[in-house]
């Protein structure tokens, strides 16, 4: 068995879930329609056909965006709003992140996360000795890894299987990990 993760940053406090994943950032224009080029950051960019409305976030503002239509073009996604008609409406919001509701994102399956939800999680070892924090999951082409930040010592890099990753505990916000030979 191995451990999928589903990408996306989120906005959270503290240790609880994350109310809203991000799924993309607006990186231009597309056109003089009022169409833009996002770039996705969810691993599976189809999800953007289902959407009918994301939240944006200029930085300065939090928008609620109505998706009137999705076309896809190499790695990007191109996202028309509803109302926005012309190049002008739009060239505003380049750099703005995407995100959807957590009641609106993808179902996970058994031993799958979202990224954004494991990020801070403390990290020990089947003994239950405290190794460090997780700080990143890096995707690698056969599993993810996992970046764990150890205090006055160099991170630490775990691939993200069964043999290595015992359980995750999700209520007590804390990833249990053998240290197979090697890894230090």
């Amino acid at each position: 068995m191995r451990f999928v993760i589903r990408k996306g940053t989120g906005i959270k406090g503290g240790r609880s879930m994350i109310s809203e994943l991000q799924v993309g950032v607006i990186t231009q224009t597309h056109g003089i329609r009022g169409e833009v080029k996002v770039f996705p950051t969810t691993d599976d960019a189809s999800r953007f056909k289902k959407l009918k409305s994301v939240i944006m976030d200029t930085g300065k503002e939090r928008l609620s965006m109505e998706i009137e239509g999705v076309k896809f073009f190499k790695q990007y996604v191109i996202v028309k709003f509803k109302g926005y008609d012309s190049i002008n409406e739009v060239e505003r919001y380049k750099s703005a992140k995407l995100y959807v509701a957590r009641e609106h994102a993808v179902r996970l399956k058994k031993d799958e996360y979202f990224v954004a939800d494991l990020i801070g999680m403390q990290v020990v070892t089947e003994d239950g000795a405290l190794f460090g924090t997780l700080k990143d999951v890096m995707a690698t082409g056969a599993n993810d890894v996992y970046v764990v930040e150890r205090e006055g010592m160099p991170e630490v890099l775990l691939p993200a299987i069964r043999e290595c990753v015992r359980s995750v505990d999700m209520e007590q916000g804390v990833i249990t990990v053998h240290l197979m030979e090697g890894l230090i």
